[in-house]
């Protein structure tokens, strides 16, 4: 089984520490089985500290050491300014050599910088800490703006709830769209904010224009298999494209022909999993046009190509 473990450094988020205890926990399989194996390492010398602790304390039966041997490590987020031990840095490097998936949330990142792991990477944390992290760190490429960044075997994401779509984007990684959805409704949560999304978005002030454009995004789905373009779009929400442009990032966070390129790709993933349809029908069928087409898009978003995503992850 796959095992994730979850370091908790002193002064762990317990929220950040949550997320993962979560989604990798949640039964997976059709007989209702987890498809991970979760430990929570901690420090046994500090949890086993007498003394009040404030405003808690995380105890578990793994400590530190039990990272060595997990496929994944995950560093939730933790005081930014504060130095990890050596010897949790250390065991990071150690399972990196060892080739596990190493991930972060939050300012989890200062962890993996420290260790070494973020040198001539790109990779985000909370908007409120990167120029932090940029400054300490220059030989780290960070984007200050997006939701998680995926550099294959090192991951980093954003503040808080971004760590659950970083989670949710490792699950897909994993087990493909279909298993990813499933979590993601019972977490009661979007099925997928791509990593390039925008960290937060604009809230409109309750006197402005409150157009809502859920009518309008459910549109779009059921079009996916058609040509649209954004005057097709403005027309159905019946505003100017530029009005759109403005309403459609304050609601999404991003343009509405990279939404509508998102979901195409989403539901390729969903065919290629659950249907032998040929790669020419999916295209035709999410839209777009040629399998040539297909390839480049769905390559660029999920790093592989259909037809090997398809030998991976065909239920």
């Amino acid at each position: 089984m796959h095992v994730v473990a979850v370091l908790a450094l002193d002064g762990v988020s317990a929220l950040d520490l949550a997320i993962p205890c979560q989604v990798f926990a949640l039964p997976t399989g059709d007989d209702g089985t987890p498809a991970y194996e979760l430990r929570v390492c901690v420090d046994q010398a500090v949890a086993a500290a007498a003394g009040p602790v404030e405003p808690f304390r995380v105890s578990s039966s793994y400590g530190w050491e039990d990272v060595l041997g997990a496929a994944t490590v995950i560093v939730p987020g933790f005081p930014h300014d504060q130095v990890p031990s050596p010897r949790a840095l250390r065991l990071l490097r150690q399972a990196a050599a060892g080739g596990a998936r190493i991930a972060s949330i939050c300012t989890g990142a200062f962890a993996l910088a420290h260790a070494g792991l973020l040198e001539g990477r790109r990779a985000t944390t909370h908007w409120r800490f990167a120029d932090v992290l940029a400054e300490r760190f220059p030989r780290t490429r960070v984007d200050p703006s997006v939701l998680y960044v995926d550099e294959g075997q090192v991951l980093t994401s954003a503040g808080i709830a971004a760590g659950l779509d970083l989670c949710l984007h490792m699950v897909r990684r994993d087990h493909g769209a279909a298993v990813a959805a499933k979590v993601a409704r019972t977490l009661v949560m979007s099925p997928q904010r791509t990593g390039g999304q925008a960290q937060f978005i604009e809230y409109r002030a309750p006197e402005e224009d409150v157009t809502d454009l859920a009518g309008t995004l459910e549109w779009m789905r059921g079009k996916l298999g058609e040509p649209l373009n954004l005057a097709d779009i403005a027309a159905h929400a019946m505003m100017s494209r530029r009005s759109l442009a403005r309403h459609f990032r304050a609601q999404t966070g991003t343009t509405p022909l990279r939404w509508l390129l998102a979901q195409r790709v989403q539901r390729a993933r969903e065919l290629l999993e659950t249907t032998a349809l040929p790669l020419a029908r999916v295209a035709e069928a999410c839209g777009f046009g040629s399998v040539e087409t297909l390839r480049h898009h769905f390559t660029r978003q999920v790093g592989t190509t259909p037809s090997a995503y398809r030998a991976a992850f065909r239920i």
